[in-house]
């Protein structure tokens, strides 16, 4: 294989497709950005997690693959591919593993193609990478860095990274007063994310959270934000109708009701942030807010929080982690065994390390 290109003019990188996972590249990112200083960086991402990269000295320029748009179907990806040929890209850098990913770049006419060979997409790359079989007992943050590492690349550290306008900050404290009537800095704000993409064997019970929330309201002066998306609004609203009538008043129900890049600010404003294993613990990962994740089903060493503000609350049962969207023996022991008592310890001990 000839060696990746010293100094490309313009480059391509595919973003991976789901939040925690874009989240999860930016030291690769930050990594392809260090090695080619002067070069324009293009990052081919979907909507929903443009907002990762959109404020990022790593990256010139955001391409949006509208897959629920115009880009939809075979046509719609052929009209994606013909509109990357028009910038004429030198290489691309393939974080997002899908043989799709390959067939994109390569049908753009990029000359140079690299990535993990994974997927049945090797005759697609012109440097292929091969996938480590250390790299399965590993975090997903050395899988990526690992990538890039393959084609050559010095590999920058491993941190986590999100970059939030001021103004966005700004916004998220104000919004925090105007809902809950609380000027922010004065007392304790709890962040809650009850949901999780993947199904339901990574949800920590409804009821728990109820009950968690209680305990903060009658033993500190907490306010609590729920956090989610529009999938989630169901068990926020079941969080707030189950939580006690005299604390439910200090409860802000968000979900459904943020963006992406606004709920990165509310999170990096919270003092504490109990989550289920989703796309916004690692944001939360990355922000260096302290944390409190909740792990079932998926693995807390690949997919877990890359911090080291973090406390990972998990039962080792035999069956666990099953990695599955759905309890195979519908008992979901693994989250029913986390007492809402052992998360209010968790993160009674995180406030009182700030």
């Amino acid at each position: 294989m000839r060696p990746f290109p010293e100094h490309p003019e313009k480059i391509l990188v595919r973003s991976t497709n789901w939040i925690g996972d874009a989240v999860m590249t930016t030291p690769a990112v930050r990594t392809i950005r260090e090695n080619f200083p002067e070069s324009e960086i293009t990052m081919l991402v979907h909507p929903w997690v443009s907002d990762v990269f959109r404020y990022s000295p790593r990256v010139d320029r955001l391409f949006l693959y509208e897959k629920k748009g115009r880009h939809q179907g075979l046509q719609g990806m052929l009209r994606l591919a013909g509109e990357l040929r028009l910038y004429e890209y030198d290489c691309a850098i393939l974080l997002q593993n899908a043989f799709e990913a390959a067939l994109i770049a390569k049908v753009a006419g990029i000359p140079v193609r690299g990535g993990y060979t994974t997927d049945a997409r090797g005759l697609l790359l012109t440097h292929g990478v091969h996938k480590a079989p250390e790299l399965i007992s590993k975090h997903q943050v050395h899988y990526y860095q690992r990538m890039v590492r393959g084609l050559g690349l010095e590999t920058a550290p491993n941190e986590l990274e999100l970059f939030i306008p001021g103004d966005q900050i700004d916004a998220a404290k104000q919004r925090i007063e105007q809902r809950s009537g609380i000027e922010t800095g004065t007392v304790p704000l709890i962040g809650f994310n009850p949901g999780a993409a993947f199904g339901p064997a990574k949800r920590w019970p409804t009821e728990k959270y109820a009950e968690l929330a209680d305990m903060l309201c009658r033993r500190t002066d907490a306010c609590i934000v729920l956090f989610g998306s529009e999938a989630d609004r169901e068990t926020a609203a079941a969080i707030m109708a189950s939580t006690g009538r005299g604390n439910v008043a200090r409860l802000v129900d968000l979900t459904g009701n943020t963006s992406l890049i606004e709920a990165m600010a509310l999170i990096g404003e919270c003092d504490v942030f109990v989550t289920n294993d989703s796309g916004l613990m690692h944001v939360a990962a990355a922000l260096r807010t302290p944390m409190v994740a909740i792990f079932g089903s998926t693995d807390h060493i690949a997919t877990g929080p890359f911090s080291d503000n973090a406390t990972v609350i998990r039962k080792a049962l035999p069956c666990s982690p099953c990695k599955k969207a759905h309890c195979p023996e519908k008992h979901f022991q693994c989250m029913k065994m986390i007492s809402s008592t052992e998360v209010f310890a968790a993160v009674v001990q995180a406030l009182e390390a700030e």
